[in-house]
């Protein structure tokens, strides 16, 4: 750089966090590098990142930001409107699941009823995880997204679906509730042996279902994903932007009323997330279901075996004992206080349309 005009790109650059101080140890050494050897040196610095902020609220090494008020200043933006509307990305649909009767029964407080996901985290003392391992909410966003990837299909027979999971063995037991349903799956984690192995040859394939666990949140390219369910643990809006932008890649000759379709439950920042995409898209439209009778049919999933849920106003006669410690690996850990969870089949969808008119 002495020697020569050198043009420096740096991708991802949000893993880079770093900036201008006497304090040497401000910022990762990612940044610290970057700020040391290649700032004030390189004739020309190129910084791309489709997420451009840090989950630690660090400064992204070369950034710049206004002062006060400490927001990052762009010298060029491409957003997500412009990218659908020049056929590089899908338009999204985001889909929020909520429960309208979800009872929470303990020795020490009685029997509590709760109208939403979020209000039952908030007020009911368990945790999110508790939701995302219960089979009747695996079931029913399993279900849904299920029913979607299969007309998606319909127009783009080698469509993919990608579900998002909170540890190893959630994975292999949400694969193991997929079968039920009839549908085959791949689990791919950071145990998998020759994982990248295995996430080409789905990449290559017409398979319907894989289910990872931090192995494609984040840069891997499978245009062909078009339906995720994120029941990860993991609820910042970097992660939730990076699960989104999974199933946005449009492929060459798609139809272009085809759409990316993230399945969610309704928790507070969760939803928080969602409607903030909404910044992006400003003239967005929000679509709202009531609670009705809906029933699922599996049949004709390619010839698969059909199941067939009928979901009514009745409660689930599901019960879980929760509470204790949380294990990484098993899930739920035998809980020292007994509380009994009943989550009702009164599921509710708000279905976030962020661009104007149908699409599939």
């Amino acid at each position: 750089m002495r020697d020569h005009r050198v043009l420096v790109v740096l991708d991802e650059i949000h893993h880079c966090s770093g900036a201008d101080s006497d304090d040497f140890f401000v910022g990762n050494s990612w940044g610290r590098t970057i700020l040391d050897r290649i700032q004030g040196r390189a004739s020309y610095t190129i910084a791309l990142s489709g997420t451009p902020w840090r989950t630690d609220d660090t400064p992204i090494a070369l950034a710049r930001y206004t002062q006060p008020g400490g927001e990052m200043h762009c010298d060029y933006e491409y957003g997500l409107r412009r990218a659908v509307s020049d056929g590089v990305c899908r338009e999204p649909k985001i889909v929020l699941t909520d429960n309208r009767e979800i009872h929470l029964s303990s020795s020490e407080h009685g029997l509590q009823t709760y109208s939403s996901i979020r209000d039952t985290i908030k007020y009911g003392h368990i945790s999110y995880p508790e939701f995302l391992f219960r089979d009747e909410v695996i079931d029913h966003t399993l279900s849904e997204a299920s029913k979607k990837l299969s007309e998606i299909r319909q127009y783009i027979p080698n469509a993919g679906g990608l579900v998002i999971a909170a540890t190893v063995a959630h994975a292999e037991h949400i694969a193991t509730r997929l079968a039920w349903l009839g549908e085959s799956s791949v689990v791919v984690s950071c145990r998998t042996p020759n994982a990248h192995q295995t996430i080409d040859n789905f990449r290559a394939s017409r398979d319907r279902w894989i289910i990872s666990v931090g192995m494609i949140s984040e840069g891997t390219d499978i245009p062909r994903l078009q339906v995720c369910c994120h029941l990860s643990r993991i609820r910042t809006e970097l992660h939730f932007r990076q699960a989104l932008g999974r199933i946005l890649r449009r492929q060459a000759g798609e139809p272009p009323h085809i759409g990316g379709w993230l399945y969610v439950l309704a928790e507070q920042n969760l939803t928080e997330f969602a409607h903030r995409i909404g910044e992006d898209l400003p003239e967005q439209t929000v679509v709202s279901f009531s609670p009705k009778q809906l029933k699922h049919n599996f049949d004709g999933l390619n010839g698969r075996t059909a199941l067939t849920h009928n979901i009514d106003t009745s409660e689930s006669d599901i019960k879980l004992d929760i509470g204790g410690t949380w294990d990484a690996d098993k899930g739920i850990a035998p809980p020292s206080e007994s509380t009994a969870l009943t989550i009702s089949n009164h599921y509710w969808n708000e279905i976030l349309s962020l661009f104007e008119g149908q699409m599939v």
